[in-house]
């Protein structure tokens, strides 16, 4: 592997550890006295250190380093969390962030890290400065609870026989530089001198773990001797690249030595209450690790266009044995119709990403907003798991962004406000994915005031997007979706949240880019919903063929939640649009021959029922009235190219077996 391959599957793995501490941060918010989540974040931490040191960034490393120092005396109970603390780490998260950043666009992955460095060191040894920014400095504890080991019942017979013996128990923490490039091996030093000096009854990690270099940059190990502190201290001075060695004798007066005389001394104190509910290593649940790889997705493209072609051929072979009438051929293709199915399945989801890759940096990116606006705010995240294609997904983020910036910004009102109405402290936002059809929906709705129709279509006016005329005929959507005019906006005054000179227009040309299509609803005091609706962009669905007159159209079988006969009694009008009692429903009839203007095909035979697709979009029914149903089909969605753009309920074409094209029906269009 060249280097170049090494430094992406590093700035990969990076960001995943990023966006894993910042998850983990804001829930150690929520809840400061979990230190589980705390050994998560040291765990994402210290995994980003070694491949930073490993692949030559040093500051870097030695940032995260610092990090690491204020996390582990708050996983050892040493140090409670507060806010000041929280913020420093955020502050260290983020600059971690943009080094990585840089390193990504060519850089060196240099910055300066001095003031994040000093806060980050004030917080794990105070002794050395007075205050963080004139303010004061988060309280450390003055005393330290020994790292509690797990000891056997063997372990703990040991210990009481030692002490009748006279030997003393010594409980002593290894710390060695980070820097250190074989860290079994100085370990193994540090067992050596230390089974010269008594006997070693236990070590956390165990030896085995030791000596295949699973541990941090310390361990800790139980040691009977009797010899004194100093002589144990002396012993171990004389291994190179170890930074501390912490001796503590386990008696309740004894007092631990360390080799920096500066170090603030350790006390033994009896096991905290906190440290007793913080969970033991052994405890904590690990996380299931899946075994995966990573692949260039524009091999992904090429394979699913090489499968596509073999789907049309496949329909090709379907249609031709069946002509044939030979047994042998048909076994064949059946064979292989079985095989591309799976096949086809395997490509599909291999493409498919959840949309929490998306969604999983807001929550941070609320937190902080939030602060800045003083406003107080819930962010409801729902339908993660929604799948979506990754070329989507990797373009989606920052559309999302703008528009949580702005349902915060102009959205929610400010808490006075809020209580003055009546309404909650807390304003919420929900963040929403969701399948429907052949569709993915992401919402961003929010609970504040919602949008002023009145001064969005003054505006309008006053800047001429519409005439007076054209404003009386405007429904609220249409007025709604004037926001999304070139440099339109409504907003008493710019910020940099929102906006910062860009308009819902640029919001919109992205979604349109992606073949998507962005809406707003809004009910003044009740707040505002934008809904965005994205293709699934895959280019093998399954279709339901039906005719229509003499053509032949495919309708997305997610779609269709039912095809029924309706028979001329059933159908009435209503507001002079015909509909018909579906069970408890009222279900209006689209006839498809209108819809397209297909020519009318002349027959004797007069139909009694007439044959409808139900189709759906979310809660809503549509009847489509077709001329006959041919049957479900896998079809290759193809692009009609830049010709033929926005045609009204037409999403592409598809070849059939016979060589025939049919259009692609996008039923949501009709739901319009």
């Amino acid at each position: 592997m060249e280097y170049n391959d090494f430094l992406e599957l590093f700035i990969e793995e990076s960001k995943e550890h990023l966006q894993s501490i910042n998850d983990e941060l804001l829930k150690l918010e929520a809840e400061p006295e979990n230190l589980s989540i705390v050994n998560e974040i040291f765990r994402s931490a210290h995994t980003l250190k070694g491949m930073s040191a490993s692949m030559g960034f040093e500051d870097l490393a030695s940032l995260t380093h610092e990090m690491e120092n204020v996390l582990d005396l708050v996983r050892n109970a040493k140090l409670t969390i507060t806010n000041e603390i929280m913020d420093v780490i955020f502050q260290c998260v983020d600059l971690i962030e943009k080094m990585i950043d840089s390193i990504e666009q060519g850089g060196d992955g240099k910055a300066d890290v001095t003031e994040v460095v000093r806060q980050l060191t004030m917080i794990h040894n105070p002794s050395s400065f007075q205050a963080i920014g004139g303010q004061a400095l988060p309280e450390v504890a003055a005393t330290a609870v020994a790292e509690e080991l797990v000891l056997d019942t063997f372990e703990q017979s040991m210990i009481e026989e030692a002490k009748k013996l006279g030997n003393k128990v010594f409980q002593i923490k290894i710390s060695i530089d980070p820097k250190c490039v074989m860290k079994s091996i100085r370990a193994y030093m540090v067992f050596q001198a230390a089974g010269e000096l008594g006997e070693i009854i236990h070590s956390n990690p165990s030896a085995e773990d030791i000596e295949a270099e699973k541990f941090d940059d310390s361990f800790t190990i139980l040691l009977l001797s009797d010899h004194e502190e100093a002589e144990i201290q002396s012993q171990f001075n004389q291994i190179s690249e170890l930074t501390d060695v912490l001796i503590l004798e386990r008696t309740k007066q004894a007092s631990p030595v360390s080799n920096n005389t500066s170090e603030t001394v350790v006390k033994q104190t009896e096991t905290t209450s906190k440290a007793e509910a913080a969970p033991t290593p052994a405890s904590v649940k690990k996380k299931h690790k899946s075994k995966s790889i990573r692949v260039d997705i524009e091999k992904l493209d090429q394979l699913m266009n090489l499968f596509s072609e073999l789907i049309i051929d496949r329909g090709r072979l379907e249609l031709i044995s069946r002509k044939a009438e030979n047994r042998e051929l048909i076994d064949s293709v059946e064979h292989m119709t079985r095989i591309t199915t799976d096949l086809q399945g395997i490509i599909l989801n291999m493409r498919m990403v959840q949309v929490d890759q998306v969604f999983n940096r807001f929550p941070r990116m609320i937190r902080d907003l939030a602060k800045d606006l003083k406003k107080k705010i819930q962010l409801v995240v729902e339908g993660e798991e929604t799948e979506l294609d990754r070329t989507v997904i990797d373009e989606i983020g920052d559309p999302l962004v703008h528009l949580l910036r702005n349902a915060l910004d102009h959205g929610l009102e400010s808490t006075e406000e809020r209580l003055a109405t009546g309404k909650p402290e807390e304003g919420k936002i929900t963040l929403k994915a969701y399948h429907s059809g052949n569709s993915v929906f992401i919402e961003v709705a929010d609970d504040g005031k919602g949008i002023n129709r009145d001064k969005v279509l003054n505006k309008a006016l006053e800047r001429g997007v519409v005439t007076q005329k054209e404003a009386d005929s405007l429904t609220d959507q249409q007025v709604f979706a004037l926001l999304f005019s070139s440099g339109f906006s409504t907003a008493d005054k710019i910020s940099d949240i929102s906006g910062r000179g860009v308009g819902l227009d640029v919001v919109k040309t992205k979604i349109e880019s992606l073949s998507g299509e962005i809406s707003i609803d809004s009910v003044p005091g009740h707040g505002s919903t934008f809904r965005i609706q994205l293709p699934l962009t895959l280019s093998i669905i399954n279709a339901m063929l039906i005719k229509a007159g003499e053509e032949t159209y495919a309708i997305p079988f997610s779609s269709i939640l039912e095809i029924t006969e309706v028979s001329g009694e059933q159908v009435t009008t209503l507001y002079g649009q015909k509909v018909f009692q579906f069970r408890d429903q009222v279900v209006s009839l689209v006839e498809v021959n209108d819809i397209f203007k297909v020519p009318t095909v002349e027959t004797d035979i007069e139909l009694e029922q007439q044959l409808v697709v139900i189709a759906r979009k979310g809660d809503k029914l549509k009847g489509l009235v077709v001329d006959s149903v041919i049957g479900q089909q896998e079809v290759v969605l193809k692009s009609l190219g830049n010709y033929l753009t926005n045609l009204f309920a037409i999403s592409g074409a598809t070849i059939l077996g016979t060589g025939e094209v049919a259009l692609i029906m996008d039923t949501n269009q009709l739901f319009n």
